[in-house]
């Protein structure tokens, strides 16, 4: 297990992992902070993959810490809006995980850009494994948080693994429902269907060639006529604001046929077993605001709670800390993870 810098700690038993080659700068697209204490960690999942996180800990803080797992946008890296998640609740108090997932960033898993509803969701529990095993973690106080895509896994993660005590999924999509239905549940079953045609036609194309297509990131050059959301992900993945080298929606874009798999899953599929408490966080304009709202209905029990972000669109609880919630976030955690 590489572990670099102040926190680094024997968790454990030590599993054969992949040789990474972390970077050792801070390539982040937020500044670091002062009031925390800052390193690159690496972990494993169930199914063997190792996962690059980075950890922050408050400054100066000793004794077992209530501990947060953080990952997404669905597409981005733990450079970009996770990270920043992480950082400002370890300033809070919190010793906080910021991890790439499978397949993505530093992390590992072959091919690079795909995705997987069940070895994500794993993503979450493997931060739970890890956290708890460290001697600075209170593993009764552990809770994630998801954002975009990954607020969906996180919902879906919480259903399956009961050592997560409280979630919050911020501007959350609900990617298998997006994978079938499209956005605003527009796609036809017709379509659906053609669409996996022409993806399954990839998959024969890509063994052959021996090389797998890629779907493309964000659109570049922006057409002028494009949907307000997308100039809203261009705003941030493809300028300074958001860009990251290691982002597949800063660059060339998942895997073309990682779709596929969204296109025949779903999140919640038994919503009753996430009895853990939840806060799920919105955008007033955000155009995913459906998402979360239908979520949150499947969602039983008064530790269920929705917050919408007056005049928020999807993209500025990426990295407006103006609009992102964090005072309601923290209070959140403290009344579910305890002080």
């Amino acid at each position: 297990m590489l572990t670099t810098g102040v926190g680094a700690q024997n968790t454990g038993k030590e599993k054969s992992m992949e040789q990474m080659n972390l970077t050792q700068e801070w390539d982040k697209v937020f500044p670091q902070s002062d009031k925390v204490d800052h390193c690159k960690v690496t972990f494993h999942n169930r199914y063997g993959i190792t996962l690059a996180a980075d950890l922050y800990k408050p400054k100066g803080a000793t004794g077992r810490l209530a501990a947060l797992a953080v990952s997404g946008p669905f597409g981005a890296v733990k450079e970009q809006s996770s990270g920043l998640y992480a950082q400002t609740m370890a300033e809070r108090g919190f010793l906080a995980l910021a991890f790439d997932p499978s397949f993505t960033g530093e992390s590992g898993g072959e091919p690079r850009g795909m995705n997987s509803l069940d070895i994500n969701s794993d993503d979450f529990s493997a931060a739970v494994d890890y956290l708890s095993n460290r001697n600075d973690v209170d593993a009764e106080r552990i809770g994630i948080i998801g954002v975009c895509g990954w607020g969906g896994i996180a919902l879906n993660a919480a259903s399956i693994d009961t050592r997560i005590k409280a979630t919050v999924a911020s501007t959350m999509y609900d990617m298998p429902r997006v994978g079938a239905y499209g956005y605003f549940d527009k796609t036809t079953a017709q379509e659906r269907y053609e669409m996996k045609q022409q993806l399954n036609k990839q998959r024969t194309a890509d063994y052959r060639n021996g090389t797998y297509a890629k779907a493309g990131g964000v659109v570049d050059p922006l057409p002028a006529d494009a949907p307000q959301f997308v100039k809203e992900y261009y705003a941030y993945y493809k300028q300074p604001r958001g860009y990251h080298k290691r982002s597949v929606n800063s660059n060339e874009g998942w895997n073309l046929t990682a779709n596929l798999n969204y296109m025949n899953d779903k999140i919640l599929v038994h919503p009753e077993d996430l009895r853990s408490a939840v806060l799920v966080i919105h955008g007033e304009k955000a155009h995913s605001r459906y998402m979360g709202e239908d979520a949150f209905k499947l969602l039983q029990g008064d530790n269920k709670q929705l917050l919408i972000v007056p005049g928020a669109t999807h993209t500025d609880l990426y990295d407006q800390t103006d609009k992102i919630p964090f005072d309601r976030m923290e209070q959140f955690f403290r009344q579910y993870l305890g002080q």
